[in-house]
């Protein structure tokens, strides 16, 4: 029978010649075990939170006129949680054959594979947010014209002789190109600014913790 995490800490997250007295032991058992299950339920609830968000903004963006935007918001946040939801999976799967001590280890090295993961998709992931937000906007039906399409005319009207590329004017287009490339560029640090603000505090714990651990077996 697959060992539960509570069995592991309950068998010991050291050998049997280990100098810890218990007391310390249970201690640190209750301390890991509290941190990792506090982990999961966070993300476990931000993943819901995700799906939640999708579907309603996808609904609302139809009502507004925006359906563009809310299909291309409603696609990318699914793809985002249906990767993440994987990862999930792969963290329960980690061997818990070995001691406790290599678990809280083996949770370690699981975050930094799935913040690695989500820091790389992360480079993508704001550009096509933006992007789904000009194509909506864009492509809202302003009383029978397409919202970017008054834009431009209006434009027009105070700058004739602006160049225009489809339609569209050049200095609009490298505008968008210089934010795409930014957020690309930058994606991977916003995600680390807001992976922090929601786990920053269990990450530190963490740190905290295999530091104590790696102390008391020296």
């Amino acid at each position: 029978m697959e060992k539960t995490i509570e069995n592991i800490w309950k068998d010991g997250f050291l050998k049997s010649d280990a100098l810890i007295a218990p007391k310390i032991n249970n201690l640190y058992n209750r301390k890991s075990i509290h941190l990792i299950d506090r982990f999961k339920r966070m993300f476990k609830i931000n993943l819901i939170a995700i799906v939640a968000f999708s579907f309603i903004f996808l609904i609302v963006s139809f009502f507004v006129g925006i359906p563009l935007m809310g299909a291309i918001f409603f696609v990318t946040l699914i793809v985002l949680v249906i990767i993440n939801k994987k990862l999930l999976i792969g963290l329960d799967s980690i061997d818990k054959g070995e001691n406790s001590y290599q678990y809280l280890k083996a949770f370690n090295q699981w975050i930094k594979k799935q913040v690695s993961i989500n820091k790389r998709m992360s480079t993508f992931l704001y550009p096509i947010i933006f992007m789904s937000i000009i194509l909506g906007f864009w492509f809202k039906d302003a009383e029978g014209i397409f919202l970017g399409k008054r834009l431009v005319n209006k434009i027009l009207i105070g700058f004739p002789d602006i160049y225009l590329v489809y339609g569209i004017p050049l200095i609009g287009i490298v505008i968008v190109f210089l934010i795409l490339g930014l957020l690309a560029f930058f994606g991977g640090r916003i995600y680390q600014w807001d992976l922090n603000l929601v786990y920053g505090r269990v990450f530190k714990k963490l740190d905290e913790l295999l530091t104590d651990l790696e102390n008391l077996n020296t």
